[in-house]
């Protein structure tokens, strides 16, 4: 029996240095520059792994910081900036771009670099973006780079969750007119928010305020609240995303303004859309229409107005802010994380 082992152990070998000498030889007969060029590219891997990981955004100024001097710090082309500190839009953070880039980073250190490429070149390039942007759209907190950009969607943009929201549209108004009674008891009844104008009154009543629920509203709109978590595309887990029922009295301009990204695009369904009220993004006006939904995307320049007559009452549309189309999945459990409420 120890014989036997003997031999086989030593045919073993045998065969181990025959497939290592093969081996060798294989390497010896390589072409040398091909092996030079596929050590070259995975030494220049190795390097842009590292280079990502570590590198630091640039500095830049931020639209924000712009407007904090003179007139500018409280109004833009009209419109009234809240200066909340819990305010992503209007809170003036000159380092928001490093606390960015340190979010995307422990993201990265969580999760994975994969799929990051245009949110950390955004980050970093964002000063440049923001400045080089044409004044027909300027978002002023966060530009994505290479989205489509046009002012309107087609219904086709999110077919399913536009589908939904219409079919849901006798639900959402009737929670709106029972809403709306309590104005006949008090000039402005809790959880109404009234917005700056420069003429008329703007009021909204927020279901979901930049990511965060406003739970005493929901208990009062509970079937349009519920009818949220059916959207597949709802921008609901960062600062971005928002729910409410917005209302024009007539009379009411709302002054042009810039929304705060291009990573969602804002829908508005039409609940009371009376005559001669539009809706203006980059240059092209639009009207709404009951039940139906209109898609548009507000880091355009954009307007408001109801001029039709008082006895036809206010415009009310139910909006909600869904993910542009563009966005990948990827990049928005990401853009969640980097963009959370508090973070």
């Amino acid at each position: 029996m120890s014989l036997e082992w003997l031999i086989c152990w030593s045919g073993s070998l045998d065969r181990l240095r025959d497939f290592i000498g093969t081996g060798i030889q294989s390497v010896r007969d390589c072409n040398t520059a091909a092996l030079g060029t596929v050590a070259f590219l995975l030494a220049m891997f190795v390097w842009y792994c590292y280079h990502i990981g570590r590198e630091q955004p640039r500095a830049y100024v931020s639209v924000n910081s712009l407007m904090q001097g003179g007139d500018l710090n409280s109004l833009q082309n009209g419109y009234a900036h809240c200066h909340s500190p819990e305010c992503m839009r209007c809170a003036h953070n000159d380092g928001l771009n490093q606390k960015l880039y340190h979010n995307l980073q422990e993201y990265a250190k969580r999760y994975s670099w994969s799929g990051m490429g245009r949110i950390h070149k955004g980050i970093r390039e964002q000063g440049r973006y923001l400045s080089s942007r044409p004044s027909i759209q300027k978002p002023e907190v966060f530009f994505l780079p290479d989205l489509p950009t046009t002012p309107y969607f087609s219904r086709e943009a999110q077919k399913h969750d536009v589908e939904l929201l219409e079919r849901n549209f006798p639900t959402i108004l009737c929670e709106f007119e029972a809403l709306y009674k309590a104005f006949s008891n008090c000039s402005l009844p809790q959880g109404w928010k009234v917005n700056s104008s420069p003429s008329g009154e703007w009021l909204t009543f927020f279901l979901v305020n930049q990511g965060m629920c406003v739970p005493r509203n929901c208990r009062k709109c509970p079937r349009t609240y519920r009818l949220l978590g059916s959207l597949r595309t709802c921008v609901g887990n960062n600062v971005f995303g928002n729910a409410c029922i917005s209302v024009l009295t007539p009379g009411t301009v709302i002054a042009e303004h810039y929304g705060p990204t291009n990573i969602r695009i804002r829908c508005h369904l039409g609940l009371k859309t009376p005559s001669n009220c539009e809706l203006v993004v980059g240059g092209e006006p639009q009207c709404w229409a009951e039940g139906r939904c209109l898609l548009f995307d507000d880091s355009f320049l954009h307007t408001a107005f109801h001029g039709g007559p008082p006895d036809e009452g206010p415009r009310v549309i139910f909006m909600v802010d869904l993910w542009h189309p563009n966005v990948a999945a990827a990049e928005r459990q990401a853009l969640d994380f980097i963009f959370a409420p508090g973070r």
